[in-house]
């Protein structure tokens, strides 16, 4: 018999990488997604009769599924910047209410949960690189908390829900990622810069664009949670790419890899919590699970805005 997986979140950008991920591994996998932020494109695109079903819900209230389960996977959560303003109280459900009903189906069921968490859980970080003992720097009354927040209560809820109810658990810190089937409008550094350079605008860089991040390509991505969520280790683990680059070198890659005449335009900060810098510590899952990523930036970025090529055109 197949292994079957529920995964909250499925419709979206590393959700569908990662259904198909699971699709070619030979499990069958059950979507749930309210299409808050994933597309019913994405959906139709991995069904399939036999192996593939679609719920569309709400994981803020109970999530029932029938049959035999053996891994719950939580990646269901808005996690653009444009989403911490737009739906703060949404996204702060889905971290504690959502989480919690996909623990209550991974506990009846007897399956393993895998949380995706987050690089917010460290906020604007005062030790370089993270590392997964360093308990962050954030600010709980900004507006980036509704995420940052909601990420370190899911992670809690998680580890007790192992601890006191042995459910066995995988909680996955995923760093900046990037790749096809990201939302254009979604306003991440990425799909502005990709956006911008094919349609002949100024490429925006906030603040004096020296802010770091570490750009992990989805595909890669998902190789790691895949050999998480069949691994026997609980962690967290940081998942992510510890190549750092500045947002201005950034900006001057993607600029080349379009052959774009756009030009650089520096705006104020929009968030004043925005970390400076950021870079996974790697070696715990490297060591563990013999994961790193393997995909370089400039072909990442390539094959990334042929997607948006695509995406914009229509």
């Amino acid at each position: 018999m197949r292994p079957r997986a529920v995964v909250a979140g499925g419709a979206g950008f590393i959700g569908y990488t990662f259904v198909s991920r699971l699709l070619q591994e030979d499990f069958d996998v059950v979507i749930v997604d309210n299409l808050a932020t994933g597309t019913r494109h994405n959906v139709n695109e991995l069904l399939c009769e036999d192996r593939c079903e679609f719920y569309e819900r709400d994981i803020c209230e109970p999530v029932e599924i029938s049959g035999p389960i053996d891994y719950v996977v939580n990646l269901a959560c808005p996690a653009s910047p444009v989403d911490f303003s737009r739906i703060p109280v949404e996204i702060m459900r889905t971290c504690s209410e959502g989480t919690y009903h996909l623990l209550e189906l991974a506990l009846h069921k007897g399956a393993e949960f895998l949380q995706a968490s987050t690089s917010e859980v460290y906020g604007d970080p005062e030790v370089h690189p993270q590392r997964e003992d360093y308990t962050g720097n954030v600010n709980i009354s900004g507006p980036r908390a509704v995420y940052d927040e909601g990420k370190r209560y899911a992670e809690v809820l998680t580890l007790t829900y192992h601890r006191t109810l042995d459910v066995p658990v995988h909680i996955a810190r995923i760093f900046n990622t990037y790749g096809p089937r990201m939302r254009p409008d979604d306003g991440r550094v990425v799909s502005n810069f990709c956006v911008q350079a094919l349609t002949g605008q100024p490429l925006t860089v906030y603040g004096d664009g020296n802010q770091t991040r570490c750009f992990c390509y989805v595909e890669d991505l998902t190789e790691g949670l895949f050999r998480f969520m069949t691994s026997q280790y609980t962690g967290p683990f940081n998942i992510g790419s510890p190549e750092e680059i500045t947002m201005n070198e950034l900006a001057q890659r993607v600029l080349e890899v379009t052959g774009s005449s756009s030009a650089i335009e520096q705006r104020p900060l929009l968030h004043p919590d925005d970390p400076k810098r950021r870079r996974p510590a790697v070696e715990r899952v490297n060591e563990a699970l013999g994961w790193q990523p393997v995909t370089d930036l400039t072909t990442g970025l390539r094959q990334t805005l042929a997607w948006f090529a695509q995406a914009v055109e229509e």
